[in-house]
């Protein structure tokens, strides 16, 4: 009987052992899940900031994350600096002032023109200067030499080479206007109007003058 009760004792015993260690593991593991899983969140996410005022500041809206723009090209200063080259070799291969005087490009039916005249119609010495130009201008295009356009928009302007090869087909006249002159270019040639009109889209672009770049009825 004696036996009996110690056997019972023991196993009584044992089994609480056995109920505090399960009780004492699962809290350490509800503890740990509890510490790591902060830690998981933050890896996945990064905390937000405070500026130098105090205001929070989140991950989203972090200049980082958006990007600086500071440097981003702008588009307006890019075509005023090319302007201003074309003008600047302009100048030096017409021989007038780009500013002073004023820029067309006309599409025709039979071909089109390049027009410059003065902006102040009192400044004799600039349109007497145009025209000085546009004489030996049309001379040079009608022998097939481009050099000066070739030179003022440091590329060779789309159309050259067809009217360099079609030279024959294109007529280049000489005409004084009011305010300056300019170069009327005619041809029946189907291919070579095709490059003329090339020519004069590109210098229209370039130049920046604002012409029309289909062709009008003049």
């Amino acid at each position: 009987m004696l036996k009996r009760t110690k056997l019972a004792i023991y196993l009584l015993t044992a089994v609480a052992a056995i109920s505090v260690a399960v009780s004492a593991y699962a809290q350490t593991q509800t503890h740990s899940h509890t510490q790591t899983q902060p830690q998981s969140q933050a890896q996945t996410q990064p905390p937000d900031k405070t500026d130098q005022h105090g205001t929070t500041m989140s991950h989203d809206s972090c200049p980082m994350m958006q990007g600086d723009k500071s440097h981003a090209p702008d588009g307006a200063d890019a075509h005023a600096a090319h302007l201003a080259s074309v003008n600047a070799r302009g100048e030096q291969g017409m021989g007038f002032s780009q500013t002073a005087t004023t820029h067309h490009f006309l599409l025709m039916s039979d071909g089109g023109a390049i027009q410059v005249e003065v902006n102040d119609p009192k400044d004799a010495s600039s349109r007497d200067q145009i025209r000085m130009h546009f004489a030996h201008i049309a001379e040079m295009f009608a022998a097939g030499n481009f050099d000066t356009p070739m030179f003022v928009h440091d590329q060779v302007p789309p159309g050259v080479a067809v009217m360099q090869k079609l030279k024959a087909e294109i007529a280049y006249r000489y005409e004084e206007t009011q305010d300056g002159a300019r170069v009327r270019i005619s041809t029946r040639n189907r291919e070579a109007r095709a490059a003329v009109h090339s020519f004069l889209r590109f210098q229209i672009k370039d130049h920046q003058t604002g012409d029309p770049l289909e062709v009008s009825a003049r």
